[in-house]
């Protein structure tokens, strides 16, 4: 079986941040031809992945999470672009909780000022309090905060559904943020 995370990280590469280099070009909203795209894969790789590797990515990876997108005979990575000004989703009613995972030294920042997309377009949002922890964790102990997207959404608050576990906002405000108690952190 493929190495579908050395695929992943090859594609990510291309669609969020080197396009160029590759001799890809990104449309506004970063999709590219996916002729060109599996030729760069061929290019680098061989026949070490096979479509039904690229078909498998494109639905979800390992870890559950959907990183890439293909409308016709167009792809892009879903979120994460260096290069692309802007993606754009379609608004989504979200369930009434969602999950966001951060750590102790950025937890006083949220505390003022919500959640901010900071150096990304959105902010991401977890369906689940496993997902919010993994990810929380790659930058220390996880500190785990409930949103309340359900009464955001009804105050007029857009949130995005790109793909099955995760939301996407552009900011949230403090009100909208359950915290832990002072106590639970760190």
């Amino acid at each position: 079986m493929a190495n579908l995370t050395k695929l992943s990280r090859f594609l990510s590469l291309m669609l969020r941040h080197r396009a160029d280099d590759f001799g890809l070009t990104l449309d506004s909203e970063g999709f590219t031809d996916i002729d060109a795209v599996w030729a760069q894969v061929e290019k680098r790789f061989g026949k070490g992945f096979t479509q039904a590797d690229l078909d498998t990515l494109l639905t979800e990876n390992e870890a559950g999470k959907q990183r890439f997108e293909q409308r016709g005979e167009q792809i892009r990575a879903l979120y994460g672009h260096s290069k692309v000004t802007e993606i754009e989703y379609e608004p989504a009613e979200p369930p009434e909780f969602l999950y966001h995972g951060t750590v102790d030294k950025a937890l006083s920042a949220i505390r003022k000022q919500g959640l901010t997309g900071q150096k990304r377009q959105y902010v991401h949002l977890s369906t689940n309090t496993e997902r919010a922890t993994d990810v929380a964790g790659r930058r220390g102990e996880p500190i785990l905060l409930r949103i309340k997207a359900k009464i955001a959404h009804d105050a007029g608050i857009v949130f995005y559904h790109p793909e099955p576990k995760h939301y996407l906002v552009k900011t949230l405000a403090p009100e909208y943020i359950e915290f832990p108690e002072p106590e639970d952190e760190g």
